[in-house]
């Protein structure tokens, strides 16, 4: 069965390798010198962020274990993650776009440094510290950076079309090739080198500081709404009044946590469903599989974005109706498929069929990221974006850690139905959100703004 690995490796690796070599002058957009230096500083330190997550990652679990912690009391420090980014993600969001976007960064890069530090300690209360400082790092990352992105791209006069072109390659360095080189990189720190456990996050910090110290070299600040009379409870409520007052932010809020729930309870389920039977699986090849497909998403994502048609609206409804049925496998080969009773061993013939379904879910994260980017630099106010973007997070934070919680209480097939069934939920919403954008006209924040604050005296009084 280790020919199978390979060859599904293989086969992406050439359709990653085709699609990038092939493009012509319709999948390329024609851009300026400037830009071309303000994209390749920003995939620079994005791809150093993401190093930075990414080799933590498939070592934070096992490195609990190493101290001498159970399944319940990891389950515990992983649910602190979650509930942090939840509770204190909105907060820094706000103030992100309150005290500059760039302080924000900076700030993401500090607080995952301790964060790494704390790992060096064996004592619950230190960990459990390292994980509330993990979930305040992961709101930045999914927040400032890309509103840090798009008001300098807009400040700067660049072509609109031009952030789509960042966005693909920001997906397909950061989560594709980064991914996969970190995960090679925490393999030989860890196992050839035979530095332990708690490598991956020393080299993480260092990746970090570097990023930290291009973005104060380089990178310029700017805001949402840097008014002096406005606290984060009136910033809070600015949020939710956009959120309410258009329907299109909403529906991409509602579609973003939808998707986005399902990714991260697939993360939690992929290695069970593989193994049902402890067989013996190669996490790690898997895994970089995995970003490799994710690659071949964003790529092909970039080819789309770089058209006038179709439009990112429609093709996504594509997008999770596929990532849809690539989940229901699991309960398919189920019924279809007798399960073998024989412990250990390669992958199973119904893992076999799961993996490529798998694969595909991938390719859907990959072309779901860049999309959805370009989708909130439409449809998202300037003056909130950090804010609103981690509102979005908000129920997705919160349906993860009721898996997280729960996630022994329901079988596995179960949990990828309900996967499945948000994914289809989440096309009926993009359907929606395509039928608003095409008849209606954008909604002009700044009056709405204006007369929010000519109501505030009332509110006050």
């Amino acid at each position: 069965m280790e020919v199978f690995y390979y060859l599904v490796f293989g086969v992406l690796g050439m359709g990653v390798a085709a699609l990038e070599l092939s493009k012509n002058n319709k999948d390329r957009i024609n851009t300026s010198q400037p830009f071309n230096s303000f994209k390749n500083n920003y995939l620079l330190v994005y791809s150093l962020m993401m190093a930075g997550d990414w080799l933590q990652g498939p070592y934070v679990y096992y490195l609990y274990t190493t101290y001498g912690y159970g399944k319940g009391e990891i389950g515990q420090l992983f649910i602190a993650g979650f509930g942090s980014s939840m509770l204190f993600g909105t907060i820094v969001g706000s103030l992100a776009d309150k005290q500059g976007r760039k302080r924000a960064c900076v700030t993401y890069c500090i607080t995952y440094i301790l964060s790494c530090i704390t790992k060096h300690s064996p004592q619950y209360k230190v960990l459990m510290l390292g994980r509330v400082l993990g979930g305040i790092a992961t709101s930045l990352l999914f927040s400032a950076f890309e509103s840090w992105l798009v008001a300098e791209h807009n400040k700067r006069g660049f072509d609109q079309q031009w952030l789509s072109l960042t966005f693909s390659k920001a997906i397909f360095l950061g989560n594709g090739l980064v991914a996969i080189v970190s995960g090679l990189f925490g393999n030989l720190l860890v196992d050839t080198a035979g530095l332990g456990p708690v490598s991956p996050f020393d080299a993480a910090a260092c990746f970090l500081a570097i990023g930290m110290a291009i973005i104060l070299s380089s990178w310029s600040e700017n805001y949402g709404d840097p008014s002096e009379s406005k606290d984060l409870l009136t910033q809070f409520k600015g949020a939710a009044v956009a959120i309410a007052s258009d329907e299109k932010i909403a529906l991409l809020g509602a579609i973003q946590s939808l998707f986005e729930g399902s990714m991260y309870t697939f993360v939690f389920l992929w290695t069970p469903a593989l193994s049902p039977n402890e067989e013996e699986i190669p996490h790690g090849f898997i895994f970089a599989t995995f970003m490799l497909a994710s690659m071949l998403g964003s790529s092909f994502a970039s080819r789309l974005m770089a058209r006038t048609s179709p439009k990112v609206e429609s093709y996504m409804q594509i997008v999770f109706v596929v990532s849809s049925a690539s989940l229901l496998l699991p309960i398919v080969t189920n019924f279809l498929v007798a399960p073998s009773k024989v412990k250990g061993g390669s992958i199973s013939f119904a893992g076999c069929i799961q993996l490529l379904g798998f694969c595909t879910f991938e390719a859907c994260v990959g072309i779901f990221w860049p999309s959805v980017m370009k989708m909130r630099s439409q449809y998202i106010p300037e003056e909130a974006r950090s804010t609103i973007m981690n509102f979005f997070r908000i129920p997705l934070n919160i349906f993860v850690c009721i898996v997280l919680y729960n996630v022994n209480a329901f079988p596995i097939t179960v949990m990828f139905g309900m996967c499945s069934i948000f994914l289809f939920v989440a096309s009926i919403l993009q359907r929606r959100l395509l039928a608003i954008a095409e008849k209606s006209k954008p909604v002009d924040w700044t009056a709405l703004k204006e007369r929010d604050t000519e109501t505030e005296p009332l509110n006050d009084a």
